[in-house]
Formats: C-alpha cells, sequence, structure tokens
C-alpha cells in the first residue's frame, strides 16, 4: 500500500469514499500489504474494480490541481484568487507566499458558509497532498472551482521564486 499511496496520493480518500477502507483504525490498513491482500479481507471486492476506482479518483485529484506556473501567471495578470496555505504554523511562519492567507478555523467557516459555490480559489501545503486532500474536502461540499498548488509551496519556489527559501520536516 505504500507505493500505492506514493504513486497516487489520493487513493486512501477513494478507497475511503467508495468502500469505508482506510479512514479508520477499524478499516485501516497496513502499509506492507499489498492492494489485493486489502481487497481479499474487505468482502472480497474485485481487485480490477478497486483499481479503477482509485485511477478515476487520481483523473480527478489531476483536474483539481493547478501548477505553479500557471497560478503566477494568473495572478501575475491581476486575476483575484484566494491563496489559501494548510500548513502548520511553524511552516507558515518559516516561509509564506505573501499573496495567501493561512487557513484558521475561524477562515474555514467563513468558506463554508459565507463564499460563493463557484468561488475561484487555491489551496497550497508543503509538497501538494494536504491541499489536495483540503481541496477535495471543499469540492465534497459543493465548491466547484477549489484547486490545489500542485507540488506545493516547494515547487513554487522551484519553479516560481527560486529566492523563497525551501525546507524539509523532520
Amino acid at each position: 500500500m505504500t507505493d500505492l499511496l506514493q504513486e497516487y496520493p489520493g487513493a486512501q480518500r477513494a478507497l475511503f469514499r467508495a468502500y469505508h477502507i482506510g479512514g479508520c483504525s477499524s478499516c485501516g490498513f497496513r502499509s506492507d500489504e499489498t492492494l489485493a491482500e486489502v481487497c481479499r479481507r474487505n468482502q472480497d471486492l474485485p481487485v480490477n474494480e478497486v483499481i479503477e476506482t482509485i485511477l478515476r479518483a487520481h483523473q480527478a485529484d489531476l483536474a483539481m490541481q493547478v501548477s505553479p506556473a500557471e497560478l503566477a501567471a494568473r495572478l501575475e495578470a491581476g486575476e483575484q484568487i484566494p491563496v489559501v496555505d494548510v500548513r502548520s504554523r511553524e511552516e507558515w511562519d518559516a516561509v509564506h507566499l505573501p499573496q495567501s492567507v493561512f487557513l484558521t478555523q475561524e477562515l474555514m467557516q467563513e468558506i463554508l458558509t459565507s463564499w460563493p459555490k463557484d468561488r475561484e480559489f487555491v489551496f497550497l501545503c508543503h509538497h501538494g497532498v494536504r491541499s489536495l486532500d483540503a481541496a477535495a474536502y471543499f469540492a465534497g461540499h459543493g465548491f466547484t472551482r477549489v484547486k490545489s498548488l500542485q507540488g506545493g509551496i516547494d515547487q513554487w519556489s522551484v519553479q516560481v521564486d527560486p529566492e523563497l527559501p525551501r525546507y524539509d520536516l523532520e
């Protein structure tokens, strides 16, 4: 499962949504299990069907992402696209995009209750995994134009702003 989740970061979300697998301790899986083993102990699910579910979810995840270069070009052109940073406070304090806002509980409630469902906005994190989860969460709440910054702030610093410090989490 480790290799599968590395290649398809949204696979766990897809497995939970479709089959209630991997979302909690009672339905979890071990990192050393294979997909076939997980399917076998979950009502003998057809492996090919589960693979198709993961691949469809992966395509949906790709459609929900925006590249750093594309976002930078759109922001430079003057588009007013909110950029919401879902990293920890420590990560934010270490480095953040000047045009981004830190996601607080209050901002989350404001987005869910006040922002138009068709408003475009972009989540970002360190490498684009947590932001993709956040985008999927908001898409699940009816937001139709929510995006995740592909590769996160790390790729932004590679593709857009090499002066932006890169970091590793310990």
